[in-house]
């Protein structure tokens, strides 16, 4: 009977599923219907954001079976050689013109000769093309130099970074009509304007597209002749190059009460371009961000008339402002703040690593001690990976993608992770950290770093909303169209639309249940990978993948289970992000060192920052099925996620003592961990430059370390055992002499005593007292008068 009952039941859900007409009657067109009812409400400016820009790898880390072939396959991004040719002379000679110390202490800005040098040589211009006078970069190019001069001062890295990336260059270039591209992008080409974007008014900050500021649509006088135009009130705040800039990109919403433009009164959104010496706009004075002296201030305006023909794109694009900015915004968050943030973890990690060399305790470079070395795994290992993400999200905006999910996620995991990466660093550094002056090479960074946190898209918002909010619509491969099914304007088009969405996306789920459970059941040994990866890498392509499929499908549990309540679970909803986050991260590190021919001195690194992305990923997982509201349903998907237990635990001990070594030791692992970052190119300029002091310093010390061993040997008292006091061929009395002499002397007066018994050799003893000289340096800090300020 039971069997009969079985195989009725499966003879019914055939044929269901088997009949696409009596599917939309029984199943589908009752959840169409329901569907409807409970999908969250929708405003325009919210369809904008989510259908702004492109899907890329993070689609198919939301597939559960992500095609890794297709991951490799990306080609790796590479400089033309006139890009390599700014990198490393205007770039660099735009680095040197810059000193951070001087910028905030003495002109608080850049030097008028470094802001000439910026717009003479083209940095305003790099994202336009060279029809316009412009240098036509790649958004590769375009990260590497704003990673370099965010190595050596935020203000530079700032100034280059923000006319490039979400501004009036990049909105005209998209949706410019050809009079305002023809007028305006040769002028920023060559820095005869300079540029900001206005968006953020005080009360609309995180929430900017309920921006209050309004235009109306009006007739009004323009170079003595009436003209249709539009009246704009606004106030505006944190708006970086405002006090200096010459043009002034504007966001208001426009409306229409005489239906001057046609019948909709409500508008929209519109963004338009005003000279900032037009009348009625007031130019504010300037914000002081945590002491970061980069220009940034409020501007406003009342009953301002200006020209529809101000609007980016002319009148047609009236009211298309939101969808504009949020298209940008998915390219141009894709390089700006992960670029300046992986500049300033490699700043940390080069030059803390180098003096936990150079600085000693107890006899021993503090980089040796465990406790030190703990936190130097942690920036070596997040360096690598935030470089690895930065490099591949870059790569996708110069494939012509505009990521809008994975651009969020490098948004804050980036900058999150520098924020780690600088505490770290001030930990290691103790009062050498905590000392401003021109020998502190870190303590503005720690000062500014919050500043990456809060600006395009706030960082609890863009964990807690963004990411999943938007990558579950976008990544999803059937959500996005059953959403787009019921708004269909044709009912029974729309049900057939959502029919065969469903259906997929049933198919989908089911798929992915069992591969979740069956990957758990065989730790995902059978997974196949590439053939070329590399075998130390293959385990992680297959536990990516079981975490792929876990993901999937706990997201379409979720989604099942908490409908449009999901959008207000915010912590669950950052958690899933979390999911997704980490293994992108965990992906871009493997192509990274795939890309960079899989180097086995740099595998450290790339095992850490792997483990420690599938660490938290899994932590990730937990965080949600702890807090699952139907505990039925997370008991169960803990069983089909986890049958077997975690398969991860924090990065070993074993494995953050190799990472720190590669830190504290000059090497080529080191050279490409922090490769791109400013340095000095000569002994001269090195000996006037904290960082350069630092280089000079390791040298030294790795140089005097073996005569250093020698010295301390020669300084133990001699025991019974005469054939210690015969060390380097030398008498017993002259070693005793150094040793005797140890306790009261200085280490200076030491080494002259051990030169003076034979123990050291006049050049062994020079050697040594050059690494005393370079250290002293180097972990000097400054002093000022009782008055300074």
């Amino acid at each position: 009977m039971f069997w009969l009952l079985l195989i009725s039941i499966g003879i019914i859900v055939i044929a269901v599923f088997g009949l696409p007409g009596l599917r939309r009657l029984v199943i589908t067109g009752p959840v169409f219907t329901l569907f409807k009812k409970i999908l969250p409400a929708m405003s325009q400016t919210e369809k904008d954001a989510i259908e702004a820009g492109t899907v890329w790898w993070e689609g198919e880390l939301f597939s559960g079976k992500p095609q890794w072939e297709k991951l490799l396959a990306y080609p790796q991004p590479k400089l033309t050689p006139a890009e390599q040719s700014f990198l490393d002379n205007e770039c660099a000679e735009l680095c040197r013109l810059t000193n951070d110390w001087e910028a905030t202490q003495v002109h608080h800005d850049l030097s008028p000769t470094a802001w000439q040098f910026i717009k003479d040589k083209g940095f305003l211009g790099m994202i336009i093309p060279h029809q316009y006078g412009g240098l036509a970069f790649s958004a590769y190019a375009h990260s590497q130099i704003v990673q370099k001069l965010s190595s050596r001062s935020s203000a530079a890295a700032v100034s280059v970074m923000v006319p490039n990336s979400l501004g009036p260059a990049e909105l005209l270039l998209r949706y410019g009509t050809a009079a305002q591209k023809d007028h305006y992008l040769p002028r920023l080409a060559k820095g005869l304007e300079v540029p900001a974007f206005a968006l953020t008014n005080p009360h609309a900050g995180s929430d900017a597209a309920a921006i209050p500021d309004t235009g109306i649509v009006c007739m009004g006088e323009w170079q003595g002749r009436q003209v249709l135009g539009m009246r704009v009130t606004w106030e505006k705040r944190y708006i970086t190059l405002g006090p200096v800039c010459t043009i002034l990109g504007l966001a208001f919403h426009l409306h229409d009460p005489d239906h001057l433009l046609g019948e909709v009164e409500d508008i929209g959104i519109t963004c338009a371009l005003v000279p900032s010496n037009h009348p009625g706009v007031h130019i504010g004075r300037r914000h002081w961000p945590l002491n970061a002296v980069f220009q940034n201030g409020p501007n406003w305006g009342e009953d301002v008339f200006m020209p529809l023909d101000w609007i980016i794109g002319g009148p047609a694009m009236a009211g298309h402002g939101w969808r504009m900015v949020m298209e940008c915004l998915a390219a141009g968050r894709a390089i700006s703040l992960p670029s300046t943030s992986t500049g300033i973890a490699k700043l940390a990690v080069r030059a803390t690593g180098g003096y936990a060399r150079v600085r000693s305790q107890f006899n021993l470079a503090i980089g040796k001690f465990e406790g030190v070395e703990e936190a130097l795994a942690r920036m070596g290992g997040n360096t690598y990976l935030m470089d690895a993400a930065r490099i591949m999200t870059a790569g996708a905006v110069d494939l012509g993608e505009h990521p809008s999910v994975a651009s969020a996620i490098v948004k804050y995991h980036i900058t999150e992770r520098a924020r780690g990466v600088v505490n770290d660093a001030m930990d290691v550094l103790g009062g050498k950290g905590i000392c401003l002056g021109p020998s502190n090479f870190m303590g503005r960074a720690y000062q500014q770093i919050p500043i990456a946190i809060t600006v395009e898209g706030a960082n609890i918002l863009t964990r807690s909303l963004i990411i999943f909010g938007q990558g579950a619509i976008r990544c999803h491969p059937y959500v996005l169209r059953e959403m787009q099914a019921t708004q269909h304007a044709d009912a029974n088009a729309g049900l057939r639309a959502f029919d065969a969405a469903l259906v997929g996306h049933i198919g989908f789920a089911i798929g992915n249940a069992l591969r979740a459970v069956w990957l758990g059941l065989t730790g995902s040994h059978f997974v196949s990978v590439p053939a070329n990866v590399a075998p130390e890498t293959k385990r992680y392509y297959q536990q990516l993948t079981r975490f792929s499929s876990a993901f999937a499908f706990l997201s379409d549990v979720s989604m099942l289970v908490l409908g449009g309540g999901l959008k207000r679970r915010e912590k669950l909803s950052a958690r899933l992000g979390d999911i997704l986050s980490q293994m992108y991260l965990a992906s871009a590190t493997l192509k990274r060192y795939q890309d960079e021919g899989c180097q086995a001195a740099d595998a450290p690194l790339m095992h850490w920052a792997v483990w420690d992305a599938m660490f938290k990923a899994q932590q990730a997982f937990e965080g949600v099925l702890a807090n699952f509201p139907n505990k039925v349903a997370a008991w169960l998907l803990a069983r089909i996620i986890f049958p077997l237990g975690r398969p991860y635990v924090v990065p070993a001990d074993a494995l953050g003592h190799e990472v720190a070594k590669c830190l504290i030791t000059p090497s080529a692992t080191r050279d490409r961990l922090t490769d791109g970052m400013h340095l000095p190119q000569s002994e001269i300029e090195a000996s006037a430059d904290p960082v350069g002091l630092i280089e000079l310093a390791l040298a030294a010390t790795l140089a005097a370390e073996p005569t250093e061993a020698k010295l301390r040997a020669a300084m133990k008292k001699v025991g019974a055992d005469e054939t210690t006091a015969l060390q380097g061929g030398r008498s017993k009395d002259s070693l005793l002499a150094v040793a005797d002499g140890g306790t009261a002397m200085n280490e200076r007066e030491r080494l002259h005593l051990a030169q003076q018994t034979g123990v050291l050799t006049t050049a062994e003893a020079t050697l040594v007292t050059h690494r005393y000289d370079l250290r002293d340096q180097v972990i000097r800090v400054d002093d000022f008068p009782a008055d300074f300020s």
